[in-house]
């Protein structure tokens, strides 16, 4: 075992070219991201993981489906544009958001060392997702907000080896995760842009 930003496909090695996103790759690296909440140690993030996971496996259905409409987000999305049920392009649309929450908080975390992980990921929450969510939802969301574990217990976990080697050292740890959140920011705004000019998340 190694670090956990070591064991997981980083957002910076997701290739991008001029067809988009590279639809696997991404999928890869969106599980680490639910791996990360494991890291913040609460039950009460269950919900936050299952959607996570879900939306994954709608994105993934559709690839297995149609594998050569679908090497990259964009081409995917608009393979499926015509059809009566656009299951992964919603389930990608919640991803993105999803990730987007999850990203604006660690980035606030990062910008703010002093700032403890609760003020951060609920900051993040009524920016990002808070809109979209009904009273049920967002109090799910309000308790696993409570949840977060203190910032240095979290930033402890980030950098540990589970096999009992070193931990990562601490400017090391920041620039990869500075570098994994600034790729998956990039991703994200591409992403919205894309679903706005194409008007692809009309009808959910």
């Amino acid at each position: 075992m190694a670090p956990y930003l070591e064991t997981v496909k980083s957002f910076a090695d997701v290739p991008i070219t001029d067809a988009g996103v590279d639809t696997l790759a991404f999928l890869e690296a969106a599980q680490g991201v639910v791996g990360l909440f494991d890291l913040l140690g609460s039950a009460a993030f269950t919900p936050v993981q299952n959607d996570l996971k879900g939306n994954i496996a709608k994105v993934r259905a559709r690839y297995d489906a149609a594998p050569e409409k679908s090497a990259t987000l964009e081409l995917l999305v608009e393979n499926e544009k015509g059809e009566k049920k656009r299951t992964a392009t919603e389930g990608l649309m919640w991803l993105l958001r999803g990730l987007s929450f999850t990203c604006k908080a660690l980035q606030a975390a990062q910008a703010n060392p002093s700032e403890e992980l609760s003020t951060a990921f609920s900051k993040s929450y009524e920016a990002t997702l808070k809109k979209f969510h009904n009273f049920v939802v967002k109090g799910i969301f309000s308790v696993a907000m409570k949840a977060c574990p203190y910032r240095a217990d979290f930033y402890s976990k980030l950098a540990a080896d589970p096999a009992g080697g070193p931990p990562v050292p601490a400017d090391k740890l920041n620039e990869e995760l500075n570098k994994w959140l600034a790729a998956l920011d990039n991703i994200v705004k591409r992403m919205e842009a894309f679903y706005e000019k194409g008007g692809h998340n009309k009808g959910f």
